[in-house]
């Protein structure tokens, strides 16, 4: 994906999103286990469930086992992947090592058994079971890659802040991010929002570590045309005060419009920025959501990145 020649016949694929967009914002780190294993060219390999041996890794040119030389650089990558501190990890869709979910799987008689992780990719889920994670052809999807890409800052900026974070500092990045939070997960917001509280005194190290695991399960989800749709009125509350009867109309209709995939989410969001700066609303200036991520992005520009 990142124009490598690694791939069984010394080709690439070169991500175009990951490359051309992407990059500009964000540093990669290159893995590929099977070059590191085989070299490239190579021959092309297959996942084998076994009854004794479980899953198996079969060269389709010898029928040789060649599970234990792919182990081995699976796990030196992994190591790199741990040591690199990632904020997220943009798998090969369809790879015996890489794919997440989209690995073919086969049976020793030949037959194709289903599709699930490749070696590589399911290592990872157990190690990271909370860092955003996507294959590349899962990102031709506007939603799934808008969801994803904002997850991914949401995870980092996390990270960063967790770094030299008091409990003063949790508040107010539970506040900032109230509205990012909602569109996603209204229930785990709310927890959230508990935790924060510390009701029963805890030490801020054990708040901390709770919240971190619900907000990073909460960054997680998916968000929908409903959950956002109830957030732009509750943004919109927070101006309504301020508002001509002409605004008010204008952007009920926007909300609306966006609703029913007339117009994507940018346009209501961008009215609601404008408001909030013409009317001196900080709070919705301070919101994540209105920039969860670099705006030359585009991701909210298209109407198919909600559903």
């Amino acid at each position: 994906m990142l124009g490598e020649k690694v791939r069984f016949d010394k080709g690439h694929k070169r991500d175009a999103f990951v490359m051309d967009e992407l990059s500009r914002y964000a540093e990669f780190i290159s893995f590929c286990p099977e070059h590191f294993a085989f070299g490239s060219p190579r021959p092309s390999i297959r996942l084998v469930s076994t009854q004794e041996k479980g899953e198996r890794v079969i060269s389709n040119k010898t029928q040789e086992d060649l599970s234990e030389t792919l182990f081995k650089t699976v796990n030196d990558d992994l190591q790199k992947v741990k040591n690199a501190q990632v904020s997220g990890i943009i798998f090969k869709s369809k790879s015996p090592s890489c794919g997440l979910g989209s690995a073919k799987l086969y049976l020793e008689n030949g037959f194709a058994e289903g599709k699930g992780d490749g070696i590589f990719a399911s290592l990872c889920r157990k190690e990271f079971p909370l860092l955003p994670m996507e294959e590349e052809g899962r990102l031709l999807d506007p939603w799934l890659r808008e969801n994803f890409v904002m997850q991914v800052f949401a995870y980092n900026a996390f990270e960063r802040f967790k770094k030299e974070a008091v409990m003063k500092d949790l508040v107010n990045f539970h506040q900032y991010n109230k509205f990012m939070l909602q569109s996603k997960d209204e229930i785990l917001y709310r927890t959230l929002g508990n935790i924060v509280a510390n009701h029963e005194k805890r030490s801020f190290e054990q708040v901390l570590q709770e919240y971190e695991l619900g907000f990073k399960k909460a960054i997680a989800q998916k968000t929908s045309i409903g959950k956002i749709r109830n957030v732009l009125e509750h943004m919109a509350g927070f101006v309504k005060k301020s508002l001509s009867q002409e605004e008010k109309k204008m952007l009920h209709e926007q909300i609306e419009d966006y609703a029913h995939k007339i117009v994507p989410v940018i346009v209501p969001l961008s009215t609601l920025k404008i408001y909030a700066v013409k009317y001196n609303a900080k709070y919705l200036l301070s919101q994540t959501f209105l920039d969860p991520y670099p705006k030359e992005l585009a991701l909210r520009s298209d109407i198919k990145s909600v559903k």
